[in-house]
Order: structure tokens, then sequence, then C-alpha cells
């Protein structure tokens, strides 16, 4: 089966943020006095994949404020381990409850033989694993009964394998699937880096209507290659990336992750107002090209 509901881009707009424990009262408040410079918020699915309790009460204390989308980490859709339905009951239950726009996990595989190495692990990039991919994203979808959104990873290794560069399994994923993609700007820019490929090429070989959302994150560069942390602002470089990206793809939901040493909620704002700012001057500069 076949799920195609690009006509479902209007419901997240804009640019969002990662909904952190941290950040809850000031969220709350913020909505409260109506000038919170935030369209919408991203959550880890994982993390209220529960009965109830604080931190669920928070969450749909937000949710009547804001617009949300989910996030997963744990989908492991490139294992060779059967999917858990378990988990994907789990996850389709929170969806019920929350009515996300979308849900969106990683194009990886997290463990196998019931091993979860608690890492986001790359994938060949053979017709074989296209075809095995496939195969789980349809049974995903049909099973929650609505399109997926697959992001693209940093990886720090190869597979003598591969047959095919990363943008081309991920644009072949979508056109068999349906399935859209979840485009982490800054992994592009590492995996550049780390295995000596233009960034640019990577985007230009994207199709135009395959990317529904856009994550900005900070890395570390470590001179001989680059790690994927989460815990730094977003570098020039990663925002000259995104201005690429905008101009190739367009006004697309825009967030920006912080997993460590989160700063607080208005720093964040700040940081996100820079990428409204990119995005203005990208299309500005976009629709002077068309014209």
């Amino acid at each position: 089966m076949t799920v195609r509901m690009s006509d479902r881009r209007s419901d997240v707009a804009g640019f969002g943020l990662g909904l952190r424990p941290t950040h809850y009262a000031d969220i709350l408040a913020g909505s409260a006095d109506g000038d919170l410079r935030v369209d919408w918020f991203e959550i880890i699915s994982e993390n209220y994949m529960i009965g109830g309790g604080k931190p669920l009460r928070h969450l749909m204390d937000i949710r009547a404020h804001y617009p949300m989308v989910m996030h997963g980490v744990s989908l492991s859709i490139g294992s060779t381990a059967p999917l858990d339905f378990d988990y994907l009951k789990d996850l389709k239950n929170l969806a019920a409850r929350l009515e996300p726009a979308w849900i969106s996990d990683h194009l990886c595989w997290t463990g196998i033989a019931g091993l979860n190495m608690h890492d986001l692990l790359p994938l060949p990039f053979t017709e074989e694993a296209l075809v095995h991919v496939a195969e789980r994203v349809h049974a995903v979808q049909a099973y929650l009964d609505r399109q997926i959104l697959l992001e693209n990873t940093s990886s720090y290794v190869t597979y003598l394998e591969s047959a095919m560069p990363e943008w081309e399994f991920i644009a072949e994923l979508s056109r068999r699937t349906g399935c859209e993609m979840l485009l982490d700007v800054n992994n592009v820019y590492v995996n550049a880096f780390n295995h000596s490929f233009d960034p640019l090429v990577f985007l230009d070989a994207i199709p135009r209507d395959t990317v529904r959302q856009i994550h900005l994150a900070g890395h570390e560069n470590h001179g001989s290659h680059i790690i994927d942390t989460h815990d730094h602002d977003v570098v020039d470089a990663v925002w000259d990336l995104y201005a690429a990206a905008v101009a190739r793809f367009g006004a697309v939901a825009t967030m920006i992750e912080r997993d460590d040493h989160i700063p607080p909620l208005n720093d964040l704002i700040l940081e996100l107002d820079r990428a409204r700012s990119i995005q203005e001057s990208a299309l500005a500069a976009r629709v002077g090209l068309v014209a």
C-alpha cells in the first residue's frame, strides 16, 4: 500500500522547537502571555508512550496551545529483526491522544535479536537493503494508517557493499513507499565532511516534494571528523546549507534540536529567529531568481 498525504503539509508550518522538560513552565507561561515565538513543538515519542503521570499531563497542557509532531528513535526501520508491533501499538495510541501532524523516525537500525544498541546505526545502501526497508515502511504505514517521515542520520563509517549514495537511496525509498523525508541539514553537513562529498549534491538529488520537515542542530568538530551531538548552537556553515535547502525546497517547517547543554528557552527562540530570517531571505532570493 502506498500512502501519500501531501495535502497534510499545512497542518504544521513555520518554526518549532524540540519539547524538553526543562522548558515546560516557560512554555506554558509564554502561552498565557501570547508572546512565545514558537509555532509548534516536536516530541520524542518514546518519552510519552506511557499510561499517565506528570510527563503526559504536561504534554497535553502544552498540546492545548500548540500543534505538535512526533519524532521517534526506536522504530529501527532498517533492522532485520521483526517489526515490534507492541511498540507500534503504543506509538499509535499516543498519536490518537496527541493528534500530531505527522510521525517521524530515522532511516537506520538500532539493534537485532532483542539487543537495542541505543544508537542510530547506518544502513548499507544496496538494492537488497532498499527492498527490505521499503517492505517495512509499507507495513508500518499500513498499521499506523498514515504516512511516516524518515530522517537522514549522521554516520561515521560506510559499507563496502554500498552500491548507491545515501541521497539516491532516500529518494528511491520515498518513490517506492510514499514516505516523506525529515531533512536533517546538520546531518547532511556532518556526513559530507566525514565521507567527503558535496552537501549540495545531496540536496539537489532529493525531489522537492519529498521534504516535509527540516532539523537544525549543533555538532562537535574534531578536526578529522564531526560528531552530531545536539549540544551546541548551529554553526555558520550549517546555516549556509539551510539557506541552500530553503532555496531548493521552499518554506518547509523547520525546527532546532537541542538535547544536551540545553540553554534557556529564550536563547533557543533567538536561534529560531535566525532560522526565520534566513528562510525569509532565501525565499526572497528564490522568487527573484524565478522572476
